[in-house]
């Protein structure tokens, strides 16, 4: 009967243990990381005779700026076509490491309440 309890708490062990290092490889292949968002806007100019005005097709761009703290604060930041490209990748592999980390904290305490239960 001891051993009936022992099992699944081992297999539970092994399957954490398995899932960390899933994790870890995921995290290892994560190359640009960065947190915020990127906008993507389409302005009107100061030219009164300008068509970007009145026709919403017409208007300027795209100019793209990416916002994210820094040192508590808001900062917005104005890129380039090139630059955002790169800071779409790190921002989806941003979202995607806390997603990643969160995975990697519950399976470690999944882990160690395992292994408490084997203790005699």
């Amino acid at each position: 009967m001891t051993k009936r309890k022992s099992e699944p708490s081992e297999q539970t062990v092994q399957r954490a243990r398995k899932r960390i290092a899933e994790l870890q490889a995921q995290l290892a292949a994560i190359d640009y990381v960065c947190s915020g968002t990127l906008l993507k806007r389409m302005k009107t100019c100061g030219q009164p005779t300008c068509r970007c005005r009145q026709d919403p097709s017409a208007r300027h761009g795209p100019y793209y700026e990416w916002g994210h703290m820094k040192g508590g604060k808001l900062v917005h930041r104005h890129v380039s076509a090139e630059q955002a490209i790169l800071l779409r990748r790190a921002i989806t592999n941003y979202r995607r490491l806390r997603k990643l980390l969160l995975s990697w904290e519950n399976e470690t305490e999944r882990l160690m309440d395992a292994q408490n239960h084997r203790r005699p």
